[in-house]
Formats: C-alpha cells, sequence, structure tokens
C-alpha cells in the first residue's frame, strides 16, 4: 500500500512520528519519509537515532508557514499531520498561539495538499475535540471539521482528507505517566479529582489506526479506535503503589471523563470489529459508503467512564514497563 510512496509526517520528531516512521521504514519499501518539525535538535537527534538512514529527509519549517510547506510538499503522496500545540493549560493561557498552529497550520496543510496534488492526507485528533470544554479541544475541533470540509474544495483532483481521533498516549512525552514517575520520588501523587477516568492508547496502536485510516479512507471520516479506559487512581496506582495521593483540584479546561464519540455524531457512526468510523455530513457523501458496518443505537456515546473496556492496574504496570 506505500511502497513507493513519498509521505511527510508534521511534527515527524515527536512521540508518534518517531514511532510511525520506525513502524512504516520496518514494514514498507517507502520512496523516502519527510520529517517536518520545527525543532533543528530534535532533528539531529532523530537522524542520529536512525543511523542516517538514507529514505530520510529533515525539514526545518512550521506549520504557520504556507510557503515552507508548498515547497515541503513537492512531489509528496500522503501527509500525517501530527503538528500541534497539545498541552491544555499553554493552550488556555496562550489562546492565540494554539490557533495559530492548530487552526490556521490545519488550513495551511489543507491547501497546500490540494494545489500540490497529494493523495491522501491523515490528521492526527484528540478526545479532547469531543464536546471541547478547554481552548485546545476547541482548536481541534475546528482543524477536524476544516479537514473534512477540505474535502469539499478538491474539485475534480485526487486529494483526500481523512481524521484519526484517540486518548491518551501510552509512552508519549505529554502523558501524565512521566510526571507520576517523577513525582515518585516525592512520595506524593497528586491527583486532580479521584473520579477522574481516561481512554488509553499505544503508540504502535496509533500507528496502526493512521495506517488503516490510509486502506480505509474514502475522504472525510473520522476514524475511532476502540480502546480501553482507566481511572487516574488506578494508574497512579500502577506507577507508584506506595505512595500517598493527594486531591488537588481539576485543572483550568479540565475534564471528568474524555468522550471520543457524542451523542450527535453517533446518529453517523457506524461500528466495526475494532473501530468507529464517525461520516460526514455532506451531500457529497454517498449513502453506500462503508455501509458494511452496523449503526448505533439511539443515545449511544464513547465516554471514558462507560466503556467495556479497562486496563487493570497490573496491565498498565506491564506495559508501562515495556515502553
Amino acid at each position: 500500500m506505500l511502497d513507493g510512496k513519498t509521505i511527510l509526517v508534521t511534527g515527524g520528531t515527536g512521540s508518534f512520528g518517531k514511532k510511525f516512521t520506525r513502524i512504516i521504514l520496518d514494514r514498507f519499501d517507502v520512496e523516502k519519509i519527510i520529517v517536518f518539525s520545527r525543532g533543528e535538535l530534535k532533528q539531529a537527534q532523530m537522524r542520529a537515532e536512525f543511523q542516517n538512514n538514507p529514505k530520510l529527509r529533515f525539514f526545518i519549517g512550521d506549520v504557520r508557514d504556507k510557503d515552507r510547506l508548498y515547497r515541503a510538499f513537492n512531489g509528496v503522496d500522503i501527509v500525517i499531520h501530527a503538528a500541534a500545540l497539545k498541552r491544555v493549560p499553554e493552550c488556555e493561557y496562550n489562546p492565540f498561539e494554539a490557533i495559530k498552529t492548530n487552526v490556521l497550520g490545519a488550513e495551511n496543510i489543507i491547501n497546500a495538499a490540494i494545489d500540490k496534488g497529494v493523495e491522501k492526507v491523515v490528521a492526527l485528533s484528540t478526545d479532547k475535540a469531543a464536546n471541547p470544554i478547554n481552548l485546545y479541544g476547541a482548536t481541534k475541533l475546528c482543524s477536524d471539521k476544516l479537514f473534512i470540509a477540505g474535502n469539499s474544495y478538491v474539485g475534480k483532483k485526487k486529494t483526500r482528507f481523512s481524521v484519526v481521533r484517540y486518548g491518551n498516549v501510552l509512552g508519549s512525552r505529554g502523558s501524565v505517566i512521566p510526571f507520576f514517575q517523577k513525582m515518585k520520588e516525592e512520595g506524593v501523587i497528586p491527583i486532580t479529582d479521584d473520579r477522574m477516568t481516561r481512554f488509553w492508547i499505544t503508540l504502535e496502536d496509533a500507528v496502526e489506526l493512521v495506517i488503516l485510516s490510509l486502506q480505509k479512507m474514502l475522504g472525510g471520516e473520522i476514524f475511532v479506535p476502540k480502546i480501553p479506559s482507566m481511572k487516574i487512581v488506578d494508574l497512579a496506582k500502577s506507577i507508584a503503589p506506595e505512595c500517598e495521593q493527594k486531591i488537588i483540584g481539576i485543572r483550568p479546561g479540565e475534564k471528568l471523563h474524555e468522550s471520543l464519540i457524542s451523542r450527535a455524531d453517533a446518529r453517523h457512526t457506524v461500528e466495526f470489529e475494532d473501530y468507529y468510523i464517525i461520516q460526514p455530513q455532506f451531500n457529497w457523501w454517498g449513502a453506500n459508503n462503508h455501509n458494511d458496518g452496523q449503526d448505533l443505537e439511539e443515545g449511544f456515546e464513547y465516554r471514558s467512564d462507560k466503556n467495556d473496556q479497562w486496563i487493570s492496574i497490573e496491565e498498565m504496570r506491564r506495559l508501562i514497563g515495556e515502553i
């Protein structure tokens, strides 16, 4: 499927970008992978980590810079858009910066992809984009809608846009796990609320979801994996069972529970064995698209506290050990 293709990954030096690059190089005979990101140090470190692999190219650039994207997209077949400002408190405090990267950057990706004849674009999203209450989630919801609507602007060109949406990522630098591991040394783990739950996915499964979307996408879908939930207090126990837990209160923009599919979206979502597809509501979307999936029951909502899959303390401890 990806053999002979040129792939560009925005935010390619991040946790997802490095895992995606590793898996794609191991599994497919691609023409090349372009790692597009802002930080020259991270690019140098990644180049060394991959032992100067001749199939890798490193482009310094920012998704805010449309001209640089146009240059980088020359000859590119597939774009994986992973670049974003993602930390909730920082986005709350710097909302204009989050909009420039997450919203205006998405518009730049869409325009460059259409104009440069990119075949497929898959944008990474987050559970915080479903019923958002914080600025980060709102920008990602806006980004999702831009990528879906981008299919309306393609005309007779071949470019197609889809989105993948998942929860907290095991093994990413931005997850709470490294923070809990650091606080373990202090003997006290701060917990915002003992009722809190979150969805969890491994980096490997996140990459597999992107590969699946590249195989299945027609343009306009949001792919949502079936992934387990865990209580934050149980996560803390899996990392530091001997430590005291101190309730400190929910931070600005934080939810008790996250959603991957809202009740409104469920009305046009179809279910498969290991994932869901939220279908677009545009007149160009065919009624027979993904009609092998099952419709969801009325009132369905995919929420982290109402999940039928849960990670045990022992299983999480094993997964963290593997990381």
